[in-house]
């Protein structure tokens, strides 16, 4: 398949079950709503190391929160219902807590709630009030600058994650531009996030090492620099910079629609832009039960 000049590569990304959430945050203007909802979801690339998977879905209007006020959704991802939880917990207390004017909503319903509010209102030391509107319960919780406002519980629903394509390149400035025009895509899509720094990464992993204890280490089949070393390069001559997009979304619907999204986006500027193929990431499939053929996504 060959799409404006540039390579499908008959592959398919392998994508694992996870757990989600989405909050709502708000505050009195929309720029203290991105700083509270940029802060919570900072260091969640990875449930490797991070613990969760988390970002911004997308901005919201005022007549799309509970409280009237400008609003972010954001969207995280873990494991398991006690690891979202405990990610939640720890992220909204340190900080949407401590963002002024916020308040804090639950952004779904799921299948199953955990404790949101309920974990915080302790913060208030006995002077935090609650509050029911028809089947939902409050907290006002007591701070300097006011009351903090957060619903009692979240919902938690399953969820898609470790989604992804590979941007091949003739070098970095043209690998870069293929991916920032499509994430800038894929962020107009609504059950979706893009966990790395500006949706972007650059040091692809496979699993396990040759040290002992490393699950993950770099993915040498598509480093450009060890093409002559590793014995394993899967890239073209012409190649010289690979950039990865993983996606995480609510349901496998909405992770193909993203990588198909994406994928259009990259091979729009074409094979004269720099853009040699796109491939993905797979172990086999065995990893996970969720695969995304790129040119069955295409079509």
């Amino acid at each position: 398949m060959i799409l404006n000049g540039v390579a499908i590569e008959d592959t398919f990304a392998e994508a694992f079950p996870m757990r989600a959430t989405r909050l709502v945050v708000t505050a009195p203007d929309l720029r203290w709503a991105r700083t509270a909802a940029a802060a919570m979801t900072g260091f969640a690339t990875s449930v490797i190391a991070c613990g969760c998977e988390a970002g911004i879905e997308r901005e919201l209007t005022a007549d799309e929160t509970p409280d009237g006020r400008p609003g972010v959704a954001v969207l995280l991802f873990g494991m398991s219902d006690k690891d979202v939880a405990k990610q939640i917990q720890a992220r909204v207390g340190q900080c949407v807590l401590t963002c002024t004017g916020t308040a804090c909503f639950s952004g779904l319903d799921g299948d199953s709630r955990f404790p949101l509010g309920n974990a915080l209102r302790y913060f208030g030391d006995g002077f935090q009030l609650s509050k029911r509107i028809g089947r939902r319960r409050y907290w006002r919780i007591p701070v300097m600058d006011g009351e903090f406002l957060i619903e009692d519980t979240g919902g938690i629903t399953g969820g898609v994650g470790g989604g992804n394509f590979l941007i091949l390149a003739t070098s970095g400035d043209a690998a870069r531009r293929a991916a920032e025009a499509a994430v800038e895509a894929m962020r107009l899509l609504p059950n979706i996030v893009l966990p790395f720094p500006g949706g972007i990464v650059r040091s692809g992993s496979k699993v396990g090492s040759k040290y002992k204890g490393l699950i993950a280490s770099t993915n040498d089949a598509f480093c450009p620099t060890l093409r002559g070393q590793s014995g394993r390069s899967a890239l073209p001559p012409e190649v010289e910079s690979v950039l990865e997009i993983v996606i995480d979304g609510l349901a496998e619907a909405d992770v193909a629609a993203a990588t198909a999204a994406g994928v259009r986006a990259a091979c729009a500027l074409g094979r004269e832009a720099g853009i040699v193929a796109i491939s993905a990431g797979n172990y086999g499939g065995q990893l996970g039960p969720y695969h995304f053929h790129l040119r069955k996504v295409l079509a």
